[in-house]
């Protein structure tokens, strides 16, 4: 039999070639179809009559933690434990971030693969996913962020900096996603790692909306490193942990529903805690406004009642007791509120208006976490065969489809 590996209830071939799975942060699929439009992405419109061109969910809430550790581990958070960037825990009371990897709860794809002799790189953005994804792992495993602290013990190369030769990004630039393209393609060329993940920021995507110059730039710029992992003969996955939508009034002010001040007001000052998972330390382009909370009441209200209230508030698009939202969305339930609130495209939700610094949005707010950015592009570079009966086609499928699924084809860069 050839060699396999079983992770998370399901089987993965052993790669005959390099497989590349890219987590482009925040693509909404109407960047690609505006870019491709306008003439930024050349190599991309040429290879998708011989690959793979379709639409994916991600999961909800659609946050960057919770996807990218779905798509390592080739399943949703209810398994991988990891539900946001942010949660409170009861028995502190204390509100911590997810970045320790103590809270991721499966293996991942990358660590199972490294302990089989698989060469394993993995490229991010942002230091926060670092330790997550690299939990376990053994190979390459640095963040664009941090580029210039990198050591060979701790992140399997030294001075990756030196390494790709580009001067540190900025956390704040579309450089920092280019920096993580350029490093995967150095490495895949001069290393050739057996299964790469890149993992890139959603700056651009939070300032820039589909079809602008900063976003066809943007996307311009990927394009052309594709197209070299392409020529290295790398199976390409191209998917996203969300999409991206405005979240403004007409006159460009956030379109927000400052929940805990509505519950302060309702039930009094303190007695509702209300979570917002996209919380992390890279507030400025968002000001940690998403579309999904989560809330922690105290054992006395009538509970029912209070998410018939919310779910009437306008902008929101649902709000659902524990047990009913961790269902449908396939969340932890020891690591959620009692209360799941989502709002609409076009919505964000708050906590208490003054803990908001707004400062920073020096655009209209565009931001994600909702329903309404769960539609992904799920891009490859090979034509994939014909899917089980009731496949449901998630970002977190990337790895299934690379590894099980694509057919015997030549690269592009080969066959044209």
């Amino acid at each position: 039999m050839s060699k396999s590996v079983t992770v998370n209830g399901r089987t993965y071939a052993w790669p005959s070639e390099p497989v590349v799975v890219i987590c482009v942060d925040g693509c909404e699929p109407a960047y690609l179809t505006e870019a491709m439009r306008g003439g930024h992405m050349p190599w991309l419109k040429q290879m998708l009559p011989h690959g793979t061109d379709t639409i994916g969910e991600c999961v909800v809430p659609s946050f960057t933690n919770p996807n990218n550790l779905s798509i390592v581990t080739g399943a949703p958070p209810s398994v991988h434990g990891i539900c946001g960037n942010y949660l409170y825990d009861r028995e502190s009371g204390q509100e911590v971030m997810m970045n320790d990897p103590k809270f991721l709860r499966a293996e991942t794809i990358l660590a199972a693969f490294s302990k089989a002799g698989a060469k394993i790189a993995v490229i991010t953005a942002k230091d926060k996913l670092r330790t997550l994804l690299g939990k376990g792992m053994t190979g390459i495993c640095f963040s664009a962020e941090k580029a210039n602290e990198t050591t060979e013990a701790e992140h399997g190369i030294s001075d990756a900096l030196a390494y790709v030769g580009r001067p540190l990004p900025s956390v704040y630039s579309a450089d920092l996603s280019e920096f993580v393209f350029a490093a995967g393609v150095k490495l895949l060329k001069e290393r050739r790692s057996d299964i790469m993940y890149l993992s890139t920021t959603d700056y651009v995507q939070h300032k820039a909306a589909p079809g602008s110059a900063d976003a066809n730039s943007f996307y311009r710029m990927m394009d052309g490193y594709l197209a070299q992992l392409d020529a290295e003969g790398a199976t390409i996955v191209f998917t996203a942990d969300h999409g991206m939508n405005d979240k403004h009034k007409a006159d460009g002010t956030p379109n927000v529903v400052y929940l805990q001040d509505v519950l302060d007001g309702w039930i009094g000052a303190g007695r509702a805690r209300v979570i917002l998972p996209i919380t992390d330390p890279y507030v400025v382009h968002h000001g940690a406004l998403g579309s999904f909370a989560t809330i922690y009441l105290p054992d006395d209200l009538d509970q029912a009642g209070l998410i018939q209230r919310i779910a009437a508030l306008p902008g929101i698009a649902l709000a659902v007791d524990r047990a009913a939202g961790c269902q449908r969305f396939e969340l932890p339930e020891d690591r959620m509120g009692d209360v799941i609130v989502v709002s609409d495209r076009n919505t964000a939700i708050g906590g208490a208006a003054k803990k908001h610094d707004l400062s920073g949005l020096d655009v209209p707010l565009r931001s994600h976490g909702g329903m309404s950015e769960q539609k992904v592009p799920v891009i490859l570079n090979r034509k994939i065969g014909a899917l089980p009966a009731g496949y449901r086609l998630r970002n977190f499928s990337a790895f299934d489809l690379a590894l099980n699924h694509v057919k015997a084809e030549a690269a592009l860069s080969k066959a044209v």
